[in-house]
């Protein structure tokens, strides 16, 4: 006789379930609130202690940890030792694992809940069985979610058992499940969460959720040393701006709005560094974050604390510059070890709807030596200085991405517009009479030669884009009429 083992916390279309399986001649193995709301509902079932031939005990925190139980959940059928061995320790198989675990998300979830009330909602056995179920999905079908229940039911009344691929496919969603039943335990044992005052708007609930192996290099191992709790957007646009920064070596500020630099400057010392940063758009940096790559010396910190800003991140701040800087109880101040920035995470993760989305990181160290002129003007040293400081901001502006600038300013920046020249005319409204000193870096190709022509008009007299469209002799005829230099990096940097 086949056997199927039902403990369920959500009870939820369990009796129709159960009684179905009943029909198709399967014997229900059950334990607690389960077996009584089944045999209420007139579905006969046999205790757990009936088969492992010993009682619940601790408060039901051991029932289903037990060899009769997991023996008959993991051996695998086509091996005659592990059958030889069941039938001598008096073992019977067991075909379908049907478990939901204690409802520990909804336990913490409540605002006044203990931590004895969430240990207590840590489930052990029901992990147990689901992943020994999930193990031999060979010869077991193991369900979790009771959204697959006529799914079974229908392949048992089609064709006597359920498919492999079906036993396979539900395996997978148990240990993706078990997995974020885990995560979600050791998150909030290790305090690694952290409830947010709301998302990215007030009607929005969020978390920070810190990686427990997260780098140095990372907004999750910030010291907090001034400022009110971090929000969602600050967290969001302050990973943004260190992904920026570590592109520079020398010093350098960044300046964040939206995820987005408004600008980006470079010098001798970071003083020079943050006024080249705040002039390359002064309007937009107010109410943004700042990004700065050297220790916060007085004279910054008097410039900083000109102007309203949510966040200042550096690797460290000076004693004076910090009791001033904290004389701003709102101005949130982040230190953090900026000698590890180029170790980083391998791989990054979105979430869409139904699932989530896992690339590798764009970390691509471009290398202008093996940049490609393709127009008969070649640039100019300072054009070529000037083309790979501002490739590197480009890389990080929401496409379609233009940006203009110096050897060592952002002057106009054009992002996220649904057409190339759009963005092109906001980055060079941005830039104003500068852009004539400007080069232009496009994060992917032209696929009209508009952009080029536009450019020559407003005195850009260089430009660096992947190259790659089946119109790029378009764009490269419009250089050479106007006399511009265009190099190729065949390397594109979308940024969605």
């Amino acid at each position: 006789m086949r056997r199927a083992l039902i403990s369920v916390s959500d009870k939820n279309g369990i009796v129709a379930f159960a009684k179905e399986l009943a029909n198709q001649g399967i014997e229900i193995i059950s334990t607690g609130g389960t077996k009584r709301a089944l045999e209420e509902a007139g579905v006969a079932t046999v205790g757990i202690e009936e088969v492992t031939g010993f009682p619940e005990m601790l408060d039901g925190r051991v029932k289903t940890l037990h060899p009769k139980i997991h023996g008959g959940l993991l051996a695998r059928r086509d091996l005659d030792s592990h059958l030889s061995q069941l039938a001598a320790h008096d073992i019977q198989p067991i075909d379908f694992v049907c478990v939901n675990l204690y409802p520990f998300a909804e336990t913490i979830s409540k605002p006044d809940v203990t931590l004895d009330e969430a240990i207590e909602n840590i489930d052990i056995g029901g992990p147990s069985m689901l992943r020994s179920a999930a193990k031999n999905y060979a010869a077991v079908t193991v369900i979790t979610d009771p959204a697959d229940y006529d799914r079974v039911l229908a392949e048992l009344k089609a064709g006597g058992e359920t498919t492999l691929a079906t036993r396979k496919e539900l395996a997978a969603k148990v240990f993706a499940h078990t997995s974020a039943y885990d995560g979600l335990i050791a998150r909030y044992l290790g305090n690694r969460e952290t409830v947010l005052r709301y998302g990215e708007n007030p009607q929005q609930q969020a978390s920070f959720i810190r990686d427990a192996e997260a780098p140095a290099f990372s907004i999750a191992a910030a010291k907090q040393l001034n400022g009110k709790e971090l929000s969602y957007n600050n967290i969001r646009d302050a990973d943004a701006g260190l992904r920026m920064i570590r592109e520079y070596s020398e010093p350098t500020v960044v300046a964040i709005k939206h995820m987005n630099p408004c600008g980006i400057g470079t010098a001798d010392t970071i003083f020079g560094a943050f006024q080249k940063a705040f002039d390359a758009d002064p309007v937009s940096i107010f109410g943004g974050i700042v990004i700065l790559n050297r220790p916060v010396d007085l004279a910054t910190a008097e410039k900083l604390s000109a102007i309203f800003l949510e966040i200042i991140v550096a690797p460290a701040f000076e004693p004076e510059a910090l009791a001033l800087l904290s004389k701003k109880k709102n101005l949130r101040l982040l230190q953090l070890d900026f000698s590890s920035q180029n170790q980083h995470n391998a791989r990054e993760f979105v979430s869409v709807l139904g699932g989530y989305l896992e690339q590798d990181m764009d970390t691509t160290a471009d290398d202008p030596a093996a940049w490609q002129c393709v127009t008969e003007r070649q640039p100019t040293e300072e054009e070529m200085r000037a083309l790979a400081f501002n490739w590197k901001a480009v890389k990080h502006v929401k496409s379609n991405a233009i940006v203009l600038g110096t050897a060592s300013q952002t002057l106009g920046i054009g992002a996220g517009q649904m057409n190339r020249i759009g963005s092109l005319k906001i980055a060079a409204e941005q830039a104003g009479a500068r852009t004539a000193d400007c080069v232009l870096a496009s994060d992917a190709f032209f696929p009209m030669d508009d952009s080029v022509a536009f450019a020559a008009e407003h005195g850009i007299r260089a430009i660096v884009q992947p190259g790659g469209s089946i119109k790029d002799q378009d764009s490269i005829d419009m250089a050479n009429k106007h006399g511009i230099a265009m190099v190729f990096t065949g390397v594109r940097h979308f940024k969605h």
